[in-house]
């Protein structure tokens, strides 16, 4: 044996131990991650779903974000106006938005000043709130200057006599507002005006669509105290989580005409009451096509199935956006038990000293700023939450899909065999941007 054989023979215990020790330290620092986090935040709070399976996970191949034409240089309005317009906006909190959403296009549409917008709640609302009580006004009227004048305060010589009003709520098919109201604007000089429900945005002129985009997604944030309460309830909240407006109340189930099995007494009891006239159950093949095209509102346990299918994890924080009388709540949180509610986060006084208005401030604020937001249904509040969650760049948003979950349990689908089915239909929602939700002016897709 050479000599450099006989060393090495003698010293390669000295080498191989530190070797076998540094292998598997070498091998954990170097090795990719087994699965991607559920919500990108920061690593000291990171959750992780159960295998390779989480909706989050999936890269999207095409995204929404605000168009870039409206956002530059504002279109100012002619010098002179055409006289004064109040909007007044009617039901909960994100129906008011849209209806002066709506309105800020209109004034400018009509070249007209809009005068502060007039909150007029219906006595189901059970509220009494007004623009300034949930929205900074100084700052709407900042952020909408060079779009659409807006004002506090009119001339004396107007302001002594009530607006003339113009319901333009139930118009059909194409309204044209400036070849029907301009003129009751040139007469009265000043009216007040509900937007019509259907009116086609997309036939506006561009500085009509920009001042409704700009007064929309930039100039409405929440006043400082209700803003305040907001922030404190969202630093109550456990991190990370997600948001979920979820809708099961007996007015909606009665509004949507559908029959459900498997209720409680007491829900039924409260659908019934909360039916009316003219709402009375479909049945035979009506029911069934009403249900195949996605009327039916989700259960909770319905929607615990579906999030489950999605892979969020069971154990996953969740901020329960909804209103007062859920039903059926029990097949949710025997599911997901991690629940937060305003009720179970605030001071009994604070919450009962809240009206109807501010409570759903509160949910729209939470929702906006959340890890992750979902919805059971595409209605007023979910419009305007997956468009401020876009504005922000935040995309883990997603509509859960009432049309596929009906048509798969239709044609026999259940257990793993429909989870993966609701797990496709999502997927493809997700990666494709449709999960958001936006195909509207104020926002272009973008292929990633």
């Amino acid at each position: 044996m050479s000599p450099a054989a006989a060393w090495c023979a003698q010293h390669r215990l000295r080498f191989l131990l530190p070797a076998l020790f540094l292998a598997p330290v070498l091998y954990f620092l170097l090795s990719p991650p087994s699965s991607p986090p559920f919500f990108s935040v920061p690593a000291s709070g990171e959750l992780h779903p159960p295998g390779p399976r989480a909706i989050w996970a999936q890269r999207r191949l095409v995204e929404w974000r605000p168009c870039g034409w409206w956002q530059k240089a504002p279109m100012p309005a002619p010098s002179r106006r055409n006289g004064y317009v109040r909007i007044d906006c009617y039901g909960g909190l994100n129906q008011l938005r849209r209806d002066l959403c709506d309105g800020i296009g209109v004034a400018r549409l009509l070249n007209a000043t809009m005068v502060l917008p007039k909150f007029e709640v219906a006595a189901y609302w059970n509220e009494s709130s007004g623009f300034a009580d949930v929205f900074d006004v100084d700052y709407f009227i900042e952020q909408t200057r060079g779009y659409v004048e807006i004002v506090k305060e009119i001339p004396a010589e107007i302001a002594s006599k009530e607006p003339f009003k113009v319901d333009c709520s139930k118009r059909k098919g194409h309204f044209d507002y400036v070849e029907t109201v301009l003129p009751v604007l040139l007469e009265h000089q000043y009216i007040s005006l509900t937007p019509s429900m259907n009116q086609r945005r997309d036939r506006n002129p561009s500085y009509a669509k920009a001042s409704y985009c700009q007064g929309c997604y930039n100039a409405l944030r929440l006043n400082k105290k209700v803003e305040s309460k907001a922030i404190e309830l969202l630093q109550a909240i456990p991190k990370p989580f997600l948001s979920l407006h979820l809708r099961f109340e007996p007015d909606m189930v009665a509004y949507s005409r559908c029959a459900y099995t498997g209720l409680s007494s007491k829900s039924l009891d409260s659908i019934e009451a909360a039916r009316g006239e003219g709402r009375k159950v479909l049945t035979g093949d009506s029911a069934r096509l009403w249900r195949n095209r996605g009327k039916c509102p989700l259960t909770p346990s319905e929607t615990a199935f579906i999030l489950q299918a999605l892979g969020i994890p069971t154990n996953t924080n969740i901020y329960l956006a909804a209103g007062d009388g859920l039903m059926e709540l029990d097949g949710f949180t025997s599911v997901y038990k991690n629940i937060y509610t305003k009720s179970s986060l605030l001071t009994h006084e604070d919450f009962e000293r809240m009206h109807g208005n501010t409570k759903a401030a509160l949910d729209y604020y939470i929702s906006v700023n959340s890890d992750a937001y979902i919805a059971t249904f595409f209605g007023n509040m979910d419009k305007m939450v997956t468009a401020m969650r876009t504005m922000q760049g935040l995309q883990k948003t997603l509509v859960l899909s009432r049309r596929a979950f009906a048509n798969y349990t239709a044609a026999g689908l259940a257990g793993e065999q429909l989870a993966m089915a609701m797990w496709d239909a999502h997927r493809e929602e997700y990666i494709r941007g449709r999960g958001s939700a936006l195909p509207e002016h104020c926002f272009c897709e973008f292929r990633l």
